[in-house]
């Protein structure tokens, strides 16, 4: 099989000749290690011999977010009424984000720094319930979905060719709502004032499900990965919340997807094992990362037995396993990973990372141990 018919095979729960493994972000196709940004950590030469591995032995998924496929129309817009200030400072890059709400200024502060792959936020757009209100009253952004560009998409497509696919990636309403706060006043905002957090994800959803639809209709047939359940997971909200915040909100877009032939896959770290029935009522047919203990609650082997039926499994190594362990301690995890994910009866199972390392520089176990799941998967 070519590896985009095994991922496709595999999305679809049909028979292939082994399993896929994929390095999730890293595709071997958007880390340019030429590049010469400051900010681009795969510019350092650690990172040459991963990055031409995914390229040329990984099942490859090259994710463009639901917004890099842009309506023609919208073109110099901007989502909210923001004043945007970048500056440097000691090497980092910071921007701040001013929005009048009403008459209500609100701020948003974020940082990056040159040897992360990462953009920190160190001050929340919305602070307290009074901020979430004004911000509910921004109108709407007003643009012509009838026309969405999918040039830059369909020009990944034909560069990835035979070695893999490009998936769209979305957040959900959910994950749209939570991130303006920080996670503190995110949960008790969402625990104590329900039907206003209700308005906001449907704020948020009316915008989402018109995207969804227009992007769907227009690459019918694509995986799609929806982002933010994990935001109602235990510790941080209740198994019922999960129901009230995800799933009413998720399926539709679930069924958006699915009416144009494509295929829905959740997104959601932690600890999940409370909500997996509330998964499966979104209709999705594919999570992941299903972290093992301690990072989550769940093993592989008791999902594959009890949910296998449902879904498509994406994972479940850990990065920080990925990163910390010795290649000889990481190969018995790869080896549980493959027999756990592919045991009994069910759909497909693709090997993978819950993330991949964010530092510029990466260490040679950490190589290895990216070439171990290749010879792994290749041999199983």
């Amino acid at each position: 099989m070519t590896r985009k018919e095994r991922l496709m095979a595999s999305i679809r729960g049909e028979e292939v000749d082994r399993p896929p493994v994929c390095f999730y972000e890293i595709d071997g196709y958007d880390q340019n290690p030429l590049d010469n940004d400051p900010f681009n950590i795969y510019s350092d030469p650690s990172w040459k011999p991963v990055i031409g591995l995914a390229r040329e032995r990984s099942d490859r998924i090259a994710r463009r977010s639901m917004r890099s496929v842009p309506f023609r129309q919208e073109a110099g817009k901007v989502k909210m009424p923001a004043d945007i200030r970048r500056y440097m400072e000691d090497g980092s890059l910071y921007e701040e984000h001013t929005v009048n709400a009403g008459g209500r200024i609100l701020t948003l502060k974020t940082r990056r720094d040159p040897d992360v792959n990462t953009v920190w936020t160190i001050e929340h757009l919305l602070k307290s319930v009074e901020d979430l209100e004004a911000w509910i009253e921004i109108p709407d952004e007003s643009i012509d979905l009838s026309s969405p560009d999918i040039s830059g998409f369909i020009n990944a497509e034909r560069d990835l060719g035979d070695t893999g696919i490009v998936m769209i990636d979305s957040s959900d309403p959910l994950c749209h709502v939570a991130s303006l706060f920080g996670m503190e006043d995110y949960t008790i905002i969402a625990m104590t004032e329900n039907s206003l957090f209700h308005r906001a994800l449907e704020k948020c959803a009316k915008s989402i499900y018109a995207r969804t639809e227009a992007v769907a209709k227009a690459l019918p047939g694509r995986l799609w990965r929806i982002c933010g359940p994990e935001y109602a997971t235990p510790p941080y909200l209740p198994p019922a919340l999960f129901k009230e915040y995800v799933v009413k909100y998720v399926k539709p877009m679930v069924d958006i997807i699915h009416r144009h032939g494509g295929y829905a896959r959740i997104h959601c770290h932690g600890n999940i094992r409370q909500v997996l029935d509330h998964i499966v009522e979104t209709g999705c047919v594919a999570i992941d990362p299903i972290e093992p203990p301690p990072q989550g609650d769940v093993e592989l082997g008791y999902v594959r037995k009890n949910y296998g039926m449902y879904f498509t499994l994406f994972g479940n190594l850990e990065a920080s396993d990925l990163e910390n362990l010795a290649p000889v301690e990481f190969e018995r995890k790869i080896v549980k990973a493959l027999d756990e994910g592919t045991s009994g009866a069910g759909r497909g199972f693709v090997l993978m990372p819950s993330a991949c390392p964010y530092g510029r520089v990466i260490s040679p176990n950490v190589i290895k141990n990216y070439q171990k799941m290749i010879e792994l998967a290749e041999k199983y």
